[in-house]
């Protein structure tokens, strides 16, 4: 799909652009652009140096928050990843204008500039702390995913469309809980929340995966939700740190015990498919019954959520740490 045309990543110095482009472009060799948008003149040298100064491979210093930016940024761009954000929990709980401008206001100027340019499709990538969010960054992420959704009736009768992608902790991405229970190792003590939590793990390279396969799905409305393993806290604990002494430390203030993808409430308008799930936007432009005709999958049961502690799938400590090795 991505050959001859133009692609870019907004936030594509993060550990998911680096994999993205990596992917992309073995994937795509006749990709005629892969632009990387990012505020950070360092990484993008760094990240120019790690791909061999790759001449299809284009860097873009901007910020999200500038409309104006964004304009010249996605100027002749045929697809783009939306994967910019201000992620870290605690960070957002104590800036969160700054959390607003960037997840929030920079989500509305992305399906602005994206309509003007003419862009063919839009994905934005979301979070599991969107669902039922009780923190501000899930709040933000909530918000930016109903921007993108109704980014498809804002865009009239021009062809853009949006979709979103939301999943949960990808293994090893900066700031995950990995590398820091790596670094506790040394100490030889790890601190644990609460030894009940659960989480859902994905890998970079799957995640990479999953965006590129939701360009083919989508039409324009869908968010998009991968089938994805848990792992409880201290399960984890044992595969990164063995022998550890741990510690309880208590839940931090905007954790979860448990991450939901599928409330209750999404569920009503939740298709299931073989590795994946679809929650259907509730808006007039949308046909259930012709999505559900032409895309098979079947509806969930009333009642039915997806979360991290009733999951049917669970990473063993085995498999965690051949995740780790080959990541």
């Amino acid at each position: 799909m991505f050959n001859n045309n133009t692609v870019l990543i907004t936030g594509g110095t993060g550990s998911f652009g680096n994999k993205f482009c990596e992917i992309v472009l073995k994937k795509y060799p006749n990709i005629n652009r892969l632009i990387v948008f990012s505020r950070d003149e360092l990484k993008q040298y760094e990240m120019a140096q790690r791909f061999n100064n790759n001449s299809k491979l284009r860097f873009f210093i901007g910020d999200v928050r500038d409309k104006e930016r964004l304009y010249r940024a996605f100027d002749g761009v045929d697809y783009v990843v939306h994967a910019a954000a201000l992620k870290q929990v605690p960070a957002a709980e104590y800036n969160p204008i700054e959390a607003i401008k960037t997840n929030v206001n920079g989500a509305e100027n992305v399906v602005n500039v994206a309509i003007d340019r003419g862009i063919k499709k839009v994905i934005a990538l979301s979070t599991d702390k969107a669902c039922n969010p009780i923190n501000l960054y899930g709040a933000t992420k909530l918000c930016s995913d109903k921007l993108f959704i109704a980014g498809n009736a804002y865009a009239g009768s021009k062809e853009t469309r949006f979709a979103v992608v939301r999943y949960g902790n990808v293994v090893g991405s900066r700031g995950s809980v990995v590398p820091f229970f790596l670094s506790c190792k040394e100490k030889g003590k790890v601190p644990i929340t609460d030894p009940r939590m659960t989480r859902f793990w994905i890998t970079l390279e799957q995640g990479v995966n999953f965006v590129l396969k939701s360009f083919e799905r989508m039409r324009g409305g869908e968010l998009f939700i991968p089938k994805i393993p848990s792992m409880s806290i201290m399960d984890l604990a044992k595969a990164v740190a063995p022998g550890c002494e741990t510690e309880i430390v208590g839940i931090r203030p905007g954790e979860k015990l448990h991450e939901y993808m599928i409330s209750e409430e999404d569920a009503r308008n939740t298709l299931e498919y073989n590795d994946y799930y679809v929650i259907q936007p509730q808006f007039s432009w949308w046909s259930k019954e012709q999505y559900l005709d032409q895309n098979g999958g079947k509806a969930v049961p009333d009642g039915f959520n997806y979360n991290s502690n009733n999951n049917t799938r669970w990473l063993t400590v085995e498999e965690l740490r051949e995740i780790i090795k080959e990541n």
